[in-house]
C-alpha cells in the first residue's frame, strides 16, 4: 500500500514499499519498455520522450478511457539508482509546474522503499492535483509496477 501525505500546504508526500532490488525497481522507472508496462495504469502509454539526463526533456502520454492524459517536463537531476529530479506537467493542469523527486531506498532485504515529493507553487494547485484522481491513479500504476517487478523477478 502506497501512504500519502500532504506534508505542508504545497506538498504531496507518497512512500510505497516494493518487494524488488533497487536495480530492479530504478529500471522500471527509466526503460521506455517497463515505464509502458506499468505508469499508464493498465492503458497504453506512449512515451514520446525521455531524455534521461539533466536538461533533458520526457513526455508520456495515457490513453485512458476519458481521453488522452498528457503528462511532461524536464529532468533536473538524475542520479542512478538513487534519485530523480523533474519537473511534472500535467495536460489537465496546463502551466501548472510541480517540482517531483523520486528517491529509490535500497531496505537491504531485497525491498525497496520509493520516497516521492511533489511540489505545487500552492495550495489551490495542490489540492486541485491531489483532487483530479491523483491517489487512485497512483494506486493502480503502483499495483501494475509490482506486477511487473514480479515479472522481472
Amino acid at each position: 500500500m502506497t501512504t500519502v501525505t500532504t506534508a505542508n500546504d504545497r506538498e504531496i508526500h507518497r512512500e510505497r514499499i516494493v518487494n524488488a532490488p533497487r536495480d530492479h525497481v530504478w529500471r522500471a522507472f527509466t526503460e521506455p519498455e517497463l515505464i509502458a508496462q506499468w505508469w499508464g495504469r493498465g492503458h497504453k502509454l506512449d512515451i514520446e520522450r525521455l531524455e534521461l539526463y539533466r536538461g533533458g526533456h520526457w513526455r508520456y502520454v495515457e490513453h485512458a478511457p476519458s481521453g488522452p492524459q498528457g503528462f511532461e517536463g524536464r529532468f533536473r537531476e538524475v542520479t542512478p539508482q538513487d534519485r530523480i529530479v523533474r519537473s511534472f506537467e500535467w495536460d489537465g493542469m496546463p502551466a501548472h509546474v510541480a517540482i517531483e523527486t523520486v528517491e529509490f531506498e535500497d531496505l537491504g532485504d531485497g525491498r525497496t522503499k520509493i520516497i516521492s515529493m511533489l511540489i505545487l507553487h500552492t495550495t489551490e494547485e495542490r489540492d486541485g492535483m491531489y483532487n483530479a484522481g491523483m491517489e487512485a491513479g497512483m494506486n493502480a500504476a503502483y499495483a501494475a509496477l509490482d506486477r511487473v517487478l514480479a515479472a522481472m523477478a
